[in-house]
Order: structure tokens, then sequence, then C-alpha cells
């Protein structure tokens, strides 16, 4: 017997049409987004986009005892307790709404529940992006903050600003969801807010499979998104207190939910919702996935392929934790921003490939600062380098310099960063006080649910993993061997896969190539930094000078190339440099300058030429090396410089977890 459901949608807030369907009582398997392109809408205003939605009557009594405890076990995975102070990424749409009614729930009922204060919840924050590509959005955003105000949260709207101008239509997406992290994440660093939940699901995870698949993602890759992880600011935010870039933890807790739960959960909270009706552009990959997994109605290959990404989950959490081993035992990082591996330690070819490959990304990233994946040549290179013992050659990849370590015979190799890489990491001016008292700590909080979060991670810990050796193409072929998946549903991922790869060919085919010449910033910009001010460079290094008390005989006649200089430029070591402090320490004459070189060249003498270039120098106008900040360096009394190795994404990325 099927039973009716009214959805009430109206476009924008006058206009409003009554749509009805059948829904099985049974499989209650129903999808406003399908209901919408099947009878479309006719719209008065025609720059409303968005259709706002809500149900009239309840289909079906909602088992809301099982949401709760499964909100509830995922918030205790990730360490999480309703005292928190909490953000919400929040769109308007299904899935940000139930993820709104299970937090506001969760946090407010319970013997550990908190107080609201002026009608709203005590450490609950909503987190609206405007994103100003279409004209109607801030009046959906106002809306939208108006409904989730009336829960009892309170809610800030953050609108952007496109700098560099709107985002073209192929990259669209991509902008959009790189902009609105940044934009929630400046929200949360200014009101002091440590975690952010962000309402990603069981489908969202099925299409980005998919989508892996069909690009030939490793089983890393098939793994999906993970359940929490640290982000970093794109912009320092200075943790004082421990000399290192802010975080906030962002957790995924409906995870173990599909789409249609979203509905039932807006339904049972009395919850409007949004409905954006570009979701259903077969434009973008997203929409394309997820339209022909939609169209598939078998709870069987849900399941199946659920079962297929959890294996692939368990394979990453054990790889993480095998690298997160290796990069304690074998990998030393010094305080000059190069590390030193050892490769007798290491042992390469005893470890897994796919484990090797994750440690060798992990060490580079860390130390070039650029959170690219490594693939394909470059990490075949990486992987037969590392297994050639001893090392007698260098090697640049994924702009690092590799070389073997002076005095180890091969058995260690020097990782540094390159700095004659042709895309330099961001660099910006700040203006630090150091003795500023500290405002409300956020980092202590979170370094105690990160720990909870990784004593659950532990007690849970993976073995017995399935899909160590298999390669992308192969995992479907394991899972069918493994009775993960039945013929039929190996049959339907396989035709999923092959479609969007053929549309990714092709699109590939139909592009025009890339001008390679284009000029994308080279390492040879210059950076200048006034005295007392702090300089963010690369990524990598905090640096500042500043006048000293002390004056040198120069500085009586007005001669003194610090005193005279009103800024300083602030660049790369050369090897120019060492040669010039070589000539300064020879010389005859016993001043600051002689002396300084004597004990720079000293320290310079334990350090690799290749790790020397990426230390910072400071040189007036004229090109005259005035401090080497790493070893100690001044030209003269009169300055005083320093330099700081504050890497923006700490080594291994920070805390995850694909539980």
């Amino acid at each position: 017997m099927a039973r009716g459901v009214a959805f009430l949608c109206y476009n924008g807030r006058m206009s409003s049409t009554l749509l009805s369907i059948s829904v099985a009582r049974v499989s209650l398997s129903f999808s406003p987004k399908t209901l919408f392109a099947s009878y479309p809408i006719q719209p008065r205003r025609q720059n409303f986009s968005r259709l706002f939605c809500n149900l009239s009557s309840v289909p079906e009594t909602v088992d809301e005892t099982k949401y709760k405890e499964v909100f509830s076990r995922r918030m205790a995975m990730a360490g999480l307790k309703p005292h928190h102070r909490i953000a919400l990424g929040v769109s308007g749409g299904p899935d940000s709404m139930a993820l709104c009614v299970l937090t506001a729930k969760w946090k407010t009922e319970g013997l550990s529940g908190v107080n609201k204060t002026d009608g709203f919840i005590d450490g609950l924050v909503a987190v609206i992006v405007d994103h100003g590509l279409r004209q109607e959005s801030k009046d959906e955003a106002e809306l939208v903050c108006s409904r989730v105000s009336d829960m009892g949260i309170r809610c800030e709207i953050a609108r952007c600003d496109w700098v560099n101008g709107r985002p073209k239509q192929g990259h669209l997406q991509e902008a959009a969801r790189e902009m609105r992290y940044q934009m929630i994440s400046n929200v949360c660093f200014r009101q002091q807010i440590g975690v952010l939940l962000i309402a990603h699901h069981a489908d969202d995870q099925a299409e980005l499979f998919i989508l892996r698949l069909s690009r030939g993602s490793g089983v890393l890759g098939l793994a999906g998104t993970s359940f929490a992880s640290e982000i970093f600011s794109q912009d320092l935010e200075l943790d004082v207190k421990h000399m290192k870039n802010k975080s906030i933890l962002l957790v995924r807790p409906l995870l173990d939910l599909w789409k249609e739960d979203m509905y039932k959960i807006c339904q049972w909270g009395r919850q409007d919702w949004v409905e954006d009706p570009t979701n259903l552009s077969q434009l973008f990959v997203r929409n394309r996935i997820r339209t022909s997994i939609g169209n598939l109605q078998s709870g069987i290959f849900k399941s199946e392929l659920q079962a297929v990404i959890s294996e692939c989950r368990r394979t990453r959490s054990f790889v993480d934790k095998v690298c997160t081993g290796l990069l304690k035992q074998t990998l030393t990082v010094t305080d000059k921003g190069y590390a030193v591996l050892d490769l007798e330690r290491l042992n390469p070819t005893e470890v897994k490939d796919i484990c090797l490959s994750k440690y060798l990304t992990a060490v580079l990233q860390f130390i070039s600062q650029r959170q690219r994946p490594i693939r394909g040549n470059t990490l075949k290179l990486l992987l037969n380098y590392t297994c050639s013992i001893p090392c007698r050659t260098s090697l640049t990849a994924a702009g690092c310099y590799l070389s073997p370590a002076p005095g180890s015979k091969g058995t260690k190799v020097i990782v540094s960063c390159f700095p004659d890489n042709s895309l330099p990491s961001k660099t910006e001016i700040l203006n630090i006080s150091f003795n500023e008292p500290l405002k409300r700590a956020t980092s202590d909080d979170l370094g105690q649910i990160i720990s909870s979060a990784k004593q659950f991670s532990d007690q849970n810990r993976v073995s017995n993993v399935q899909f160590l050796e298999s390669a992308s193409e192969s995992v479907l072929s394991k899972a069918r061997e493994l009775n993960l998946v039945s013929e039929s549903t190996y049959t339907t991922i396989g035709l999923l896969q092959r479609d969007e790869t053929n549309r990714f060919i092709t699109k590939k085919e139909d592009n025009k190539p890339v001008d390679e010449s284009e000029d994308h910033g080279t390492s040879s910009d210059k950076f200048h930094l006034l005295p007392g001010r702090d300089l963010y460079f690369m990524n990598r290094f905090l640096i500042r000078w500043d006048l000293s008390s002390h004056q040198c005989d120069e500085a009586c006649c007005g001669k003194c190339p610090v005193r005279t200089a009103k800024s300083l430029e602030v660049r790369h070591m050369v090897e120019a440099d060492w040669l010039y402090l070589a000539e300064l320490s020879r010389s005859s004459n016993r001043d600051h300058s002689t002396s300084s070189s004597h004990k720079a060249l000293r320290s310079l003498k334990s350090i690799p030429a290749a790790a020397r270039r990426s230390f910072l120098v400071l040189v007036n106008d004229c090109g005259l090396l005035l401090s080497v900040p790493a070893i100690g360096f001044t030209y003269c009394q009169c300055l005083k410089a320093s330099t700081v190795f504050l890497p923006r994404v700490p080594l291994g990325g920070g805390f995850s977890s694909f539980l």
C-alpha cells in the first residue's frame, strides 16, 4: 500500500506550488531532487534559483532514538562532549538542516546538556556562507539564517569577496567549496571555536568513491573523506603559547546515515530546507554520479558499495598508523627547516609500497609545505631512490631536494626545500605581538579533544586488512573475491566507473592545451620587510629584524648600512653568500662582522650545501648581506634578527581518523 506525501515547495517567499508523490511504505525511498526534475516549477521571480521546501505531513513515525544514538556515538568517537564550543557549516539544504537538528538536541538533552542564553544554545554557532555568485544569494542566506536562529542556534553569515573575479564555470564548484571552508574557518578562528561539523553523509562517500574510481585513484583515495581531521588556516593564525599555526578539528558525524535519513530527520525536527536546482545540472561530475546512483533503488547495491568503501577505509587507517610509526622512528626534523631520513632504520625494501608511498608523501609535503598529492612517475622515482641503499645520487622532486647526508656513507638522506621552484608557497606580512595577554586558549581544549579521539582510535586498531596489495584497477575484483559485492553490484559499479571515465577522457581531449610558459610567479620575487614587522615566508619560516640598542662605529657618521635602510629584502641563501662569509672571516679587521662570520661558518660547516639554500637571509638595497639569522650572522651590532621554523601544516598533516 502506498502512502501520499505532500511537499510544500515555493520559489522565493511569495509563489508556492503543492506537489505530491507516492512513496512505498516498505522502503520509504524518496527524493525531492527527483521530484523537481519530474515536475518543473515555473517561478514568478525568475532570478530565484533555489526552492524552499518542507513536508506538510510526516509520512511515517521516525525512529528518533536511532538517529540520536548514531549521532552521539560519532561525537564520542571524535572526543566531543556537549560543553565544547562547536560551529556548524550550514547551507540550508536537508543535510545541514538535519545536522542542526541533531546537534541542537545533542547539546541540550541528557545529564551533560548545556543551557541557553538569550534563547540561544551555549557554545553553538552556525555559519552560512553567501558565495555572492547569484543575485538572490543574499536573500537566501538571510532566510536560512532566520530559520536556524528559530532553532535556538546563533548564526553568522560570511560573505565572500572574490578578489580575483568570479571562478570559471568548469571550476565553479571546486572554487566555491574551497572558499566556503576558508570563510567558515575564519569565523571559527575569530570566535575561538575549535570544532567544525560538516553534514557529509554516506551518499556523499558513495559519489566520491565512483568519482575517484573513474579517475584511477588508489585504495587510499577510494577511502573517501575522513571522519575527523585537522584543518589549518591558509593565513597564519599563530598560537603564540605553543608557537604553531592554529587548527580546527573538522568532524563529519553523519557518515553512517544516508540521504533519505536527512529528510526524515528534518521531518522529525519540523524543519524546512532549501533545494538547489543547480544540483541537478549534469554539467558537474558529482551531479551526474549522484543521479546515476539515485536511479538505483536496490538497497543491496548501497550496502555492498558501503562494504567496499569501509574496507578501503580500514586499509587507509592501517596505512596511516604504519606511516605515523615510521615517521617517529626514522625521521629527524631540524630547527633549520630540513629533515634527515635514516634509510637503515626505514629498511624500505621491507615496507609495503602503499605504506612507503604514504610515508614519502608525508615527508615531502611537510618540508615543501605544498599539500599536493605525489603520483605517477614522480612517486616511482622517489620509491626507486629510497630503495637504493647506499644512496649515492641526488634527486629533485615535489618541491624538495634529496641528497646523501655527509658522512653517512649513503645510509641517510637530507630532505630540504628546493627554493628554485616556479610555484612558491604563500608569503605574508604580519604584525605579531608576543607580549599581548593571551586570549581564551582553544588550542588546549582542542588538544584534549584530539587526545580523546586518538585514544578511541587506538582502542579500535585495524588489522588483517584486505586491500594492501590492490591497485586501483583491482580493488573491485578483490572485493568480489572476498564476497563483499555480488556479481550484480560488481557489474553496476564497473558500468558507472566506465561511463564517467569515458566522459573524463573526452573532456580532457576537448580541452585546449595549457600554456606551460604562463607566468605563475617565481622564487625570485622580492619581499621587503620593515623593522619590527614579521614576515611569514613560504609557509615555513617566520622572520623578523629590528634595530638593536647597540651602535656600530659607522652609525656615528651616518654610514651604517643597517640604520640607513628603511627595509631589508628577504631571500633564500645562495652560494655567493657563504663565499662572502668566508671572505669576511679572513679579514684582518677585528670588527663585529669578522667575528660574527667566524661563528656562522663554524655552524655552516655541519650543514649540507643543499640544506643551506633553504635558509633565509637579509640584504639591503645594494645587495649587501646583513644577516643570516639561522646561523647567527649579523653584519653589525645595530642589527638584531631572528628566524623560526614554523610550518603551516605539521608533519603528517595533523590528526585524521577514517573510522
